[in-house]
């Protein structure tokens, strides 16, 4: 019987023993995805009323609920001041919703390990809902039935846009653990 070479190269459809994640990938692309999707201010869209969701943050609620321990504690910092750099808002309102989010979701978690599609979207609910709402008080508009009759729709759309991003960010995470040839 024939011995197994361990540095034998084996065809293109030969297993996939002897390969291992990218961690530049496994790591950077959840970092990568919330910071352009915080870009999105920047895109050419005139509206009268606010009316596009802040994308950046749905993707931190999507990664954060998908994959629980993958960001750390302390990524709404950064996230939150690259969020705010480019959202309008007055400097230190995403950090300080950023960062309160992930520390909430962490609790819900350690409260709540079980999880299900309708309970990630009723908390994604829940909180789009206040971090619309604390935007709107941080950037100084005084609310009124007016007011907030026009956050109404966009509201309305983050909302119904969760599912999406979540969808996307699954997508994301099956090429974030791609596994990559290791060479030698």
């Amino acid at each position: 019987m024939e011995r197994l070479n361990p540095n034998a190269r084996r065809d293109q459809f030969g297993s996939k023993i002897n390969r291992a994640h990218s961690p530049v990938l496994a790591y950077g692309l959840p970092w990568l995805t919330i910071l352009l999707a915080s870009l999105t201010p920047l895109l050419p869209i005139i509206a009268s009323a606010p009316m596009v969701p802040p994308l950046g943050y749905l993707f931190l609620l999507a990664w954060r609920v998908l994959r629980p321990g993958l960001l750390p504690m302390w990524a709404g910092l950064p996230l939150g001041f690259f969020h705010d750099l480019y959202s309008g808002q007055p400097l230190g309102s995403g950090i300080l919703l950023f960062s309160l989010t992930m520390i909430a979701l962490d609790l819900i978690e350690v409260r709540f390990p079980w999880r299900g599609f309708w309970q990630d979207w009723g908390v994604a609910a829940v909180f789009s809902t206040l971090y619309l709402f604390f935007s709107a008080i941080f950037s100084g508009v005084s609310l009124n039935w007016i007011q907030l009759s026009l956050i109404l729709p966009q509201i309305l759309i983050t909302i119904m846009l969760f599912p999406v991003v979540a969808q996307i960010v699954s997508l994301l995470d099956r090429v974030r653990l791609t596994r990559v040839r290791r060479i030698g």
